[in-house]
């Protein structure tokens, strides 16, 4: 199963707790309370972290694993936002982190080695929950397949953000394309002109939709 957390703004904390923003704001920076900072500079506070505060039992220690991924080398900028956003997250929420696992191919790929990596650690019971900021790092179609394998060593999947975000385009048209450039090759040949007259039509469809 899926876990997305709810993070709270540190004045809903406030509020919850029946302090002043300033406190809240305090506790951050002498890490008295663990939260997570945003790329914009803004702290968000897990749910979690107020429970602790108010004095419900802390969970287990839980080992922890970051998967980051993008499609391609020039994203790197991307990559490390996403490890570092990750990290922050880990801190919040009082994880062990285990290991830090990146992967720079697309995510129809399943051999990635970032993947083997993370599927090695799985099935030697060495994780409890991977962490990754949305479920199309791990893979770009076939998820539920993947969050079943995982639960059967009983280790969740925690995507911070959910379903990756719209305006993320340029890495699913690249997906696309991968799979009908496969396709056309087992059509027609891996070096067959109508493979390739093909895969041009499909590309100049996509580039009227875009321009649409």
């Amino acid at each position: 199963m899926c876990i997305v957390e709810r993070l709270l703004t540190p004045r809903q904390v406030a509020e919850i707790l029946g302090v002043s923003f300033i406190t809240i704001k305090r506790w951050i920076y002498s890490g008295k309370i663990r939260a997570v900072k945003l790329p914009t500079g803004k702290w968000r506070i897990p749910e979690s972290e107020v429970k602790r505060i108010l004095g419900e039992k802390p969970p287990e220690e839980t080992r922890a694993v970051i998967y980051a991924r993008v499609s391609s080398s020039d994203q790197r900028k991307d990559l490390e936002r996403q490890v570092e956003y990750l990290l922050n997250y880990c801190t919040a929420k009082g994880y062990k982190l285990v290991d830090t696992i990146t992967d720079i191919a697309s995510g129809l790929n399943t051999r990635r080695k970032g993947l083997q990596k993370l599927f090695k650690l799985v099935s030697e019971r060495k994780v409890d929950v991977v962490l990754v900021t949305y479920k199309d790092r791990l893979t770009r179609f076939g998820y539920e397949y993947l969050e079943y394998f995982f639960s059967q060593f009983d280790v969740r999947i925690e995507a911070i953000h959910g379903e990756e975000k719209k305006d993320a385009q340029q890495e699913l048209v690249e997906d696309l394309i991968a799979i009908i450039t496969s396709f056309a090759g087992k059509l027609y040949g891996l070096r067959s002109h109508k493979k390739k007259k093909f895969v041009q039509s499909f590309r100049q469809l996509l580039r009227e939709v875009e321009a649409e």
